[in-house]
This record gives C-alpha cells, sequence and structure tokens, in this order.
C-alpha cells in the first residue's frame, strides 16, 4: 500500500537524519572557529560589506571573507547559517539563510531590523549550522505524498511509481527527432515524448544523456503550453542543463545560485531576470526609502524616553510598510516572469523555494537520478502529472551517513525501483562516445550486459600509435603493503610506484612532438592515499610543466568528468584479502569509465583476486595482453 510505502520512507530519514545531526555535533561541538575553517563549516574572520532591505522584516546582510580565501566550503544557496561575534556570550549570535554565494562572498538574510551592537566590535565569523531545511522539506513532501496516496483515485502517478501499476503510452508518432541523435537516444526521446506518466533513460559512461534530454525537452517545450521543471540532486548537474537548454533557445529560469558562474547560467537566473525588468526602478527607489526611515530611526538609539521610542517604532513600522510593498512589486515580476518560461530548473530541494513552491507542472526531468535520495525526489515530483528519471544505478549512489538507513532501503533508489519494476518505460543509450573500446568492455560485460558499443570516432583512439589503451599492473610479490593511516588506508610504495611510472609516460611522450600532453586523473577510493598522490606529483620535477594537466582526487569527484589518461591506485595490500571500500563495484565502474584513450589500474592480484569483480578485471586484462607485473617496470 502507498500508505505504507511512505511511511516507511519517513521511519528510513528520521533516521537518516538523526545520523547526520549527530555527525555534525561531533565535528562542531568544542571546536575552534579556525578547525571549523579548515573542516570548510566557518568563514572566518569576515567583513560586512553592505546591508540592505530584504524580503518581509527581513535584512540582507553582505558578507566577505577576508583570509583564508583559497580553503574549500560546504556553504551553499539556501544553507541556514549564524552570524558570530569571536566574543563567546550567547547572544552574540544571530541565525540566517544564504541568499547567494558567489567566490569569498555570500548574502545571508535575517529576521533583524538592524544589525546588532556587537557586529561592529570584534572579529565577526560565519558558521554553517546543521541542514535541517533539507530534511524538512523531504519530510513534508512525503507527508503530502501519504495524504495524496489515501485518496488513491486522485494520483495515477504515485501508483504507478509505489504500487507497480502499469504506466500507458501515446502511439501516435507527431514529432520529427533530430538525425543527429543515434538510434537509442532517438528511442529515447520517442518514449519521453509518448509516455503519460513515466519514462526512463538509462544513460552509461559516455552515451550523451544531457544531448538526449536537451532534445527531450525541446521537443516537450515546443508541443506543450505548459511548463517543464528540470532537476538534479547537485548544482553542477543543474547547471549543466541549465546552460544546454538556453543555449538551444528555450526560456530558462533557474532558481537559486548556480555554482558555476558563465554568462549563459547569469541570464537564465532569477535575480539576472528581475533586475531587467522595468518594475525595479520602484523596488529601489522603495527600498531607500525604507533604508532612509532606518537610519532615521538608529538615531534614537541612545535615547530612552517614551516619545523617542514611539517614534522609533513609527519610523520602522513604515520601513516594514514598505518592506510589505516590496514583496507585493517582487511577486508581481516573478509572476510575470514564471508565466513566460517554458523550463524552470532547480535542485530536488529547490523545487519547493519559496519563488516557485505553488508552480504545478506537465512534465518533471529528475537526472542524475541514481544518485539522488529518494525522499527528495518526491518534492518534485508531486508538482507534475509525468516523470522522466535520468541517470545510471550503476555509477554511485547517493551518500548515505546511516549504515541503518542504507541497510533498510534508503540506498535503493527511485531509479533502481523503477527500472526493475517498469522495464517498458526503460530506454538504455547504448553507444558511447568517449573511450576506447578496450577500456569500455569490461564495464560493458559486468555492467550492461554487453550492450555498449564505442562509436568509430573513438573505438580505437590511442594516446600514440602502438600504446596499450588497457593495463593491469600487478603489484603482487613487491612488499608494497597498505597501512592504516586514521580511518583511511594508504599505500606509500604503490603511489612512489604509479608516479614513478607516470613520470616515465611524461618523459616519453615530451620526445613526441606531435602528441599534445593529454589530461590527466589520478584516483584512488581512499582520501589519505590521494594526499600522498597529491605531494609527490607536486615535489616531481619531471611532471611539473603539466600540473594544470593532471588531476588527483577521489573517485566520487571524478563522477561525470573524463581525461585522456586515468591512473587508479587500488591501494589494498594485505595477506587477509581484505578489500573494504574496493567492494563497491559501481565506484570501481565510476573510476574505470573516465579515460578516453589509455586506463591504468594498479594493484595487489594476490588481495584484489579473492573478489569475483577484481579476479575478472584481471583475466580480461590478460585476454587483452594487457597484464603487467611492477617488476617489469622497475629500471624506469
Amino acid at each position: 500500500m502507498p500508505k505504507e510505502y511512505f511511511k516507511k520512507l519517513q521511519d528510513l530519514l528520521n533516521t537518516e537524519r538523526e545520523e547526520d545531526l549527530q555527525s555534525y555535533l561531533k565535528l562542531t561541538e568544542n571546536t575552534s572557529a579556525a578547525d571549523r575553517r579548515a573542516l570548510g563549516l566557518t568563514w572566518y574572520p569576515i567583513a560586512i560589506r553592505n546591508t540592505e532591505i530584504g524580503r518581509g522584516d527581513y535584512l540582507t546582510v553582505e558578507l566577505e571573507r577576508t583570509t583564508h580565501q583559497d580553503f574549500s566550503h560546504q556553504f551553499r544557496f539556501g544553507s541556514a547559517v549564524v552570524l558570530f561575534s569571536n566574543h563567546d556570550a550567547k547572544e552574540d549570535r544571530v541565525e540566517g539563510i544564504i541568499t547567494h554565494h558567489s567566490g569569498s562572498r555570500m548574502k545571508i538574510s535575517l529576521r533583524i531590523d538592524e544589525l546588532p551592537d556587537w557586529t561592529r566590535d570584534g572579529k565577526l565569523g560565519v558558521d554553517l549550522l546543521f541542514d535541517n531545511n533539507s530534511y524538512d522539506e523531504m519530510q513534508n513532501a512525503l507527508k503530502q505524498a501519504t495524504h495524496l496516496a489515501e485518496n488513491e483515485s486522485e494520483n495515477k502517478l504515485i501508483r504507478i511509481l509505489t504500487k507497480g501499476e502499469k504506466p500507458s503510452f501515446r502511439g501516435e508518432e507527431k514529432f520529427i527527432i533530430p538525425n543527429t541523435l543515434n538510434d537509442s537516444q532517438q528511442l529515447a526521446v520517442n518514449k519521453i515524448i509518448s509516455a503519460d506518466h513515466l519514462a526512463i533513460v538509462h544513460g552509461p559512461p559516455g552515451t550523451g544523456k544531457t544531448t538526449t534530454l536537451v532534445h527531450a525537452i525541446k521537443s516537450l517545450a515546443k508541443h506543450s503550453d505548459q511548463k517543464i521543471l528540470v532537476v538534479a540532486p547537485s548544482n553542477t548537474a543543474v547547471d549543466l542543463l541549465t546552460e544546454k537548454l538556453a543555449a538551444v533557445g528555450l526560456k530558462v529560469i533557474r532558481v537559486g545560485n548556480p555554482a558555476r558562474v558563465s554568462e549563459r547560467l547569469l541570464a537564465a537566473t532569477l535575480d539576472h531576470q528581475m533586475a531587467g525588468h522595468p518594475e525595479m526602478k520602484t523596488i529601489k527607489a522603495l527600498k531607500k526609502q525604507a533604508s532612509e526611515y532606518k537610519n532615521m530611526a538608529h538615531k534614537y538609539k541612545r535615547s530612552f524616553g517614551k516619545a523617542e521610542r514611539e517614534q522609533r517604532k513609527a519610523l520602522f513600522d513604515e520601513a516594514h510598510k514598505i518592506g510589505r510593498e516590496v514583496e507585493k512589486t517582487e511577486q508581481y515580476i516573478m509572476d510575470s516572469l514564471f508565466t513566460k518560461a517554458q523550463i524552470i530548473t532547480a535542485t530536488l530541494v529547490g523545487a519547493n523555494h519559496y519563488t516557485v513552491r505553488n508552480l504545478k507542472y506537465n512534465t518533471i526531468v529528475i537526472d542524475e537520478a541514481g544518485q539522488a535520495l529518494e525522499p527528495a525526489c518526491w518534492i518534485p515530483i508531486l508538482k507534475a502529472q509525468k516523470v522522466v528519471l535520468a541517470g545510471d544505478h550503476f555509477q554511485l549512489s547517493p551518500t548515505i551517513k546511516s549504515n541503518e538507513a542504507a541497510r533498510n532501503g534508503l540506498s535503493n533508489t527511485l531509479l533502481e525501483k523503477t527500472v526493475s519494476l517498469h522495464p517498458e518505460s526503460v530506454v538504455l543509450l547504448n553507444e558511447q562516445y568517449r573511450m576506447n573500446r578496450s577500456i569500455m568492455g569490461y564495464s560493458s560485460k559486468v555492467f550492461y550486459n554487453n550492450e555498449l558499443k564505442a562509436h568509430d570516432s573513438v573505438a580505437d583512439r590511442l594516446l600514440f600509435a602502438d600504446d596499450e589503451a588497457i593495463q593491469f599492473i600487478d603489484t603482487a610479490g613487491c612488499s608494497y603493503d597498505e597501512k592504516l593511516d586514521g580511518t583511511s588506508t594508504t599505500n606509500p610504495d604503490e603511489a612512489a610506484f604509479l608516479v614513478k611510472h607516470l613520470t616515465h609516460l611524461a618523459g616519453y611522450l615530451a620526445t613526441l612532438s606531435e602528441v599534445n600532453f593529454p589530461s590527466i586523473a589520478i584516483v584512488s577510493p581512499y582520501k589519505q592515499q590521494v594526499q600522498i598522490l597529491n605531494e609527490l606529483v607536486k615535489e616531481n620535477d619531471i611532471l611539473s610543466p603539466y600540473l594544470e594537466k593532471i588531476s588527483v582526487n577521489t573517485i566520487d569527484s571524478f563522477q561525470g568528468q573524463e581525461r585522456d589518461v586515468v591512473y587508479i591506485s587500488l591501494t589494498r595490500s594485505n595477506a587477509e584479502g581484505s578489500i573494504g571500500f574496493l567492494s563497491d563495484t559501481r565506484r570501481m565502474n565510476v573510476a574505470m569509465t573516465r579515460a578516453r584513450k589509455k586506463l591504468v589500474v594498479i594493484g595487489d592480484s594476490s588481495t584484489l583476486s579473492k573478489s569475483k569483480f577484481y579476479a575478472d578485471f584481471i583475466q580480461y586484462a590478460e585476454q587483452l595482453n594487457a597484464y603487467h607485473s611492477a617488476w617489469e617496470f622497475m629500471d624506469l
């Protein structure tokens, strides 16, 4: 029953929220601002650059971090934050929400009339608070879905997604699909257009999923006057689709704050489109007037007489009245912009942002659905009659903090469930445009029933003539033993060997005048191993001229990306055959499918071959004459 279905999801989400909260508290309790800054949870010190009247009774404050600007951080549009002073007094804190973020500046909205006195003294900082908002939005969506499910006749889409009721498709052909798409892409566009309720695009690495979605969305927009909502779990994925949709001439509004800043993206943002509206002059004038009233009110700050208090209150009341007028005018501008828009783009949680909360859509498209938590998917789904899911459930799944919630079903995504429930809704994109066929082969065999084929333009691409597209280098017998480093695993000897192998390759490439230096990724599932590799690469004199072309990072950070050459340091080497993290074969699928021309996998076969996945991979390499012992390279 759908009611029980949503009740279970609510319980799993509560377990996840509790685990997430506990790990946040553990991370932040009794830590200094400098420690929190290193964790990416704090900007400190900061300076206040500007304040202006915000929506309703809110004050918008623009902040800039004045030092440590190169530190990575976790601040995002919509995050809850607290502005604090370095004095430890409890009252020296005021909470707000990030309304804009770019580089080392952010705007936060605070529910106060004026900045407290303590903001003028001492050093200020801003802390990231626990993300209750996302959990609240997900829980509210699940409650709403439960309510709708009780009235079963009302919502066919819920019955299809939760009970397995069969989706229907319209038979008539009324769309011309461009022949720039291959057969499976055309099939997918057809499926999306003809579906009444559900279509699924299964896009393995390099198969042109984004291109396919853009064509399908363009066709839907052309033949429907109803809006389409396009969402994804990450800002990066939303930004990519926003740019591509704007590039084909669609009227797109990006709700929220883009992670990347490009001209095309900026032009699509709600803020940018509002700024160009003729009514904005009125808003600016009103805001100026409200600020003047507030400034006048501040002059009474040190006077405590009854008349002064009343005068001060009257001035603030007037400023608030103007604030409500501003809000009404802004709403009018937004309504007129959304009426003209064909496509709205946002993150899953951003689909319920106050600017678009009440909008309804004919179709919603969820991209990267394999990385989306199911409760988050229900936020947009409840706003539509039809849903298109696009992604690959054989690549990385969503990050889940609670092992218990993951074990009990939270790690099972809506994409996975619907693929097995409704095979008639699924189209597999089967032609890939990224990898040499040897690099693609093992992944195709294990994950995609050998159905992938390499397009002619990439099937035989190599780094240089007579090179091997794939190499497995076996470190068994080299005594490259793994070490435990905190909660992570390292293998310094394997890291040194990898960099030595890369150095030799770089030296050889330098002798080939006709070959430009390739883009290279070095990946490992272990953060500490990545750190060791990073240091070795930076210290290497032969590699130093090419550092801009070499990226070193965890596998997870490369999903959706590609490079000419990819090195994978598998790291594990022990007598027990224990492989930990490596047993997540979907993560390895991501790692092995990033390379265009050359994939080099380095690991210890005696440890790895206890796992069928790695034993079969080593055998695959042997069949291609791509198996090597590390001893072959010792004299490099």
